[in-house]
């Protein structure tokens, strides 16, 4: 849908599908489970536009030398967004009850959905706020022509051709580990700090909240040392497999030493390193999706972040088996660690920059 419609409308409209459904999540739960299942499925179903969205955006408004930095500040936005869940949740659900989380966000989504219609185009061509300089620099900065995704005419691209190419695979695989390592620290990381380190959940929203701000700060920094790298004249393979190593060797050490971690102070430290350290896979294999495919970015981001929303649903349901089977998060946390370090080799063996499809 974002490579035919253009990714500014499809996210529009996925916003104000899942703004929808949170404010449509308290009642739902009120009324039945089912009503509950359903409205919370029309909220996965929304928020899945995000990313792929986001991608094409990003390749049709920036030229390759500062696409880096658009997406790492794209993503500190991201980033933000789990601080200020992990810490007005509880405290909202303290002072107005369950729905207050649920009312703020939905409100929050609706007042961006007026401004992104507003300001947002599908093309810089299609932009009345930009000059017809800046419109020249981002197409004179990008190394191959766009003009098929600006007039909406797409070459059908046969998923045959796309699962026969090792570059594909290479970013596939990087997506389902790092959804996997993400949505595990997401998810389990405030009862981590809970039944290991003692903390109560108030306490524990805090201190899951902090390596999240510092993602924020993180990602910018990643992406503008990408950029830096590629204006300086390092290859752009080169540049994403270097980016793509620290984002998963990184936290794959890190999730090795949370294991001996025996204070929430040191826990929370160590959590900050990993998770700032693994924004730099924006820079790798986010970004590379536009090298390989720049006419079916939408597609193939599609394709992979399903399969990292795979990844996202077996780690935090095998994170819940491996606790209570084991007593303790070291054996799930030294598992996610090995995997981080497959995926590094297999990204460094098979990924490429140059077009594939």
């Amino acid at each position: 849908m974002a490579d035919k419609l253009g990714g500014a409308r499809v996210m529009a409209w996925g916003v104000a599908l899942w703004s929808l459904a949170t404010l449509l999540t308290p009642w739902a739960a009120n009324h039945s489970s089912a009503t509950l299942l359903v409205v919370r499925a029309i909220f996965g179903l929304a928020e899945g536009v995000a990313f792929p969205s986001m991608n094409i955006l990003l390749s049709r408004w920036f030229p390759i030398h500062e696409r880096a930095r658009a997406v790492g500040i794209s993503m500190a936005g991201f980033q933000l967004g789990n601080v200020l869940g992990l810490c007005l949740t509880p405290v909202l659900m303290s002072l107005v009850g369950i729905s207050g989380p649920f009312l703020l966000f939905a409100s929050l989504g609706i007042l961006w959905l007026l401004a992104w219609v507003y300001g947002v185009a599908n093309d810089p061509t299609q932009s009345p706020f930009i000059s017809n300089l800046e419109l020249q620099l981002i197409q004179a900065g990008k190394f191959v022509d766009s003009s098929s995704q600006s007039n909406g005419k797409n070459i059908p691209l046969p998923l045959g051709i796309l699962l026969s190419k090792k570059p594909f695979w290479a970013i596939l695989i990087a997506n389902f580990t790092n959804n996997w390592g993400y949505f595990v620290l997401l998810s389990w990381m405030p009862i981590y700090f809970k039944t290991v380190l003692n903390v109560n959940l108030k306490e524990a929203a805090w201190f899951s909240a902090i390596p999240w701000g510092v993602m924020a700060v993180s990602s910018f920094v990643a992406g503008s040392a990408s950029d830096y790298l590629t204006k300086s004249g390092y290859s752009l393979i080169y540049v994403r497999k270097m980016m793509q190593s620290i984002g998963f060797i990184g936290p794959g050490l890190s999730l090795l030493c949370l294991n001996y971690a025996k204070s929430p102070g040191v826990a929370s430290i160590i959590l900050t390193i990993g998770l700032s350290l693994s924004s730099f896979s924006q820079a790798g294999y986010f970004l590379n999706i536009q090298d390989i495919a720049p006419h079916s970015a939408g597609l193939i981001h599609g394709i992979t972040n399903a399969a990292g929303t795979v990844a996202a649903i077996i780690s935090t349901i095998g994170a819940g088996y491996f606790v209570e089977w084991l007593g303790s998060f070291r054996a799930f946390l030294t598992l996610t660690s090995m995997l981080y370090f497959t995926a590094t080799i297999f990204y460094n063996l098979y990924a490429t920059a140059e077009r594939v499809v």
